[in-house]
């Protein structure tokens, strides 16, 4: 099985420290699919923007029916969510 390596919260500095916190300060904890991310922190910043704006920002969609969306994709993917 391959091994990616992630940077552990203890060991974070600059825009991986910043995201890592965020994400605490959002769930508690930091997801895999955070951590999965600390060897390119840029990409990570990015790429929980992009996750924000589709989960928070304007939309036609309620907040429960992305949350719905999330669930059902991950389902479909045999992706834990």
């Amino acid at each position: 099985m391959p091994h990616v390596h992630v940077t552990p919260a203890d060991e974070a500095a600059g825009v991986t420290r910043r995201e890592y916190d965020a994400a605490t300060r959002r769930a508690g904890r930091i997801w895999n699919i955070v951590s999965i991310q600390s060897q390119l922190p840029e990409v990570m910043r990015d790429s929980m923007r992009l996750y924000s704006t589709i989960m928070f920002g304007d939309s036609p969609l309620t907040r429960s029916q992305r949350e719905m969306i999330a669930v059902v994709t991950s389902e479909v993917n045999e992706c834990h969510y």
